[in-house]
């Protein structure tokens, strides 16, 4: 089974649909939160999110958007996009967002995998290195965990002799690229497919990953999208226009 890894895409609409068009053939689609936040198509991400699939966790912006978090902790350019996307959203896809569940969830048919947003200990938690990986590696025991949240593609590893973090070392800065990933047994993993709509490892590029189950590899991906229609919906909607220009840096 082919499963596409989908995280943060953060209502930018260009780099999904981008996305889905470089992405190899598919047998179904994990969504690991972060539907909205930051871009300025909410409704319309979230209507294509509901249609790829049914295999969702919530991420910390779904639940600021919907009034299941508080603001208090995000800072003002974050809340303030929050405040913009409840306004925009239509009733329906506000409820719809509310009722997303909480990480982590097994992976149907696929009980070595489970899906978070942050961390497995912790939905909100962010696993940027290896130390906030180990804890998480030793004391769960299902193989393999995808999360997203940090917006850097990569992950970590743990087995009987080691633990290091991996990124995928890409080419280029502006064409579609693919890296393997090749899955030991004797490993535990946390594995984060990257950003969708908002890079942050300095990569503008749209990130995504595909997990191939019976080959046991994850092919990390980055393609190219149209960086200006999406800063330009973002300057319409009177956004904070640090949103738009970050993207174009991949921070």
């Amino acid at each position: 089974m082919r499963i596409l890894l989908l995280s943060d895409i953060h209502a930018n609409l260009e780099a999904l649909e981008a996305s889905l068009a470089a992405a190899p053939s598919f047998d179904a689609v994990v969504n690991l939160g972060d539907i909205v936040g930051y871009g300025a198509s909410p409704n319309e991400v979230t209507a294509r999110s509901r249609d790829l699939g049914k295999i969702f966790v919530r991420g910390n912006h779904d639940k600021a958007v919907t009034g299941l978090l508080e603001l208090d902790d995000f800072n003002p350019m974050a809340a303030s996009a929050a405040i913009w996307t409840r306004n925009a959203l239509t009733s329906q896809n506000l409820d719809w967002l509310r009722a997303l569940p909480q990480g982590p969830i097994a992976l149907p048919d696929f009980p070595q995998v489970q899906l978070v947003h942050g961390s497995p200990n912790d939905e909100d938690e962010y696993v940027v290195s290896l130390g906030d990986a180990l804890a998480p590696l030793i004391t769960r025991t299902t193989p393999l965990t995808f999360f997203g949240h940090t917006h850097l593609q990569g992950g970590f590893f743990v087995n009987d002799s080691s633990a290091d973090g991996f990124r995928p070392e890409y080419r280029t800065v502006g064409q579609a690229e693919s890296i393997p990933l090749q899955l030991k047994a004797e490993a535990r993993y946390l594995i984060n497919p990257g950003s969708v709509g908002q890079p942050r490892d300095g990569d503008w590029r749209a990130a995504f990953a595909l997990y191939d189950t019976d080959a046991q590899v994850v092919h990390f991906r980055r393609t190219p999208y149209n960086l200006k229609v999406a800063q330009d919906r973002i300057f319409a909607a009177k956004l904070p226009p640090r949103l738009a220009t970050r993207l174009a840096a991949g921070r």
